[in-house]
């Protein structure tokens, strides 16, 4: 993936849900920025912050072996100089689930750097429906 192919906040987001759906750590991590300041927050997560600790992150959510399709539904963005900031509600379906679960809520953030527009924060979290189903110790809540 080269720079021109993430010209615009929204290149870059779809670029992101591309990687996450096909569970590409590689490509995932071409679409984060080089900085350690860097954050991303899964659904009932920690926070991860830095290069390490977020390619860390996805390589757990990805080593667990579970297919995922996205339908992103845009909800809100904010588009000003250097930073582009994105609302989305994810709709969620597994490999192994007939329908989506309630959406995630997500907002991702993205700058504009030398090579393009890159991610600087995903922070997804269950929707109100979703709290309400959740039950016992916290689990990964995208598979």
């Amino acid at each position: 993936m080269d720079p021109v192919s993430l010209a615009s906040a929204q290149d870059a987001e779809k670029a992101f849900y591309r990687a996450f759906a096909a569970q590409d750590l590689e490509a995932m991590m071409m679409i984060w920025a080089d900085d350690d300041d860097i954050v991303c927050v899964h659904p009932m997560g920690a926070r991860l912050q830095g290069r390490t600790a977020v390619l860390e992150g996805w390589s757990r959510l990805f080593g667990e072996d579970s297919a995922l399709r996205f339908e992103i539904q845009p909800v809100q963005a904010f588009e000003e100089g250097l930073l582009s900031v994105r609302l989305v509600h994810e709709h969620i379906l597994t490999a192994h689930a007939s329908r989506a679960r309630p959406p995630v809520i997500a907002t991702n953030v993205y700058r504009l750097t030398p090579r393009g527009w890159r991610m600087i924060l995903h922070h997804a979290s269950p929707s109100p429906a979703n709290a309400r189903m959740l039950a016992g110790p916290a689990a990964p809540f995208y598979h």
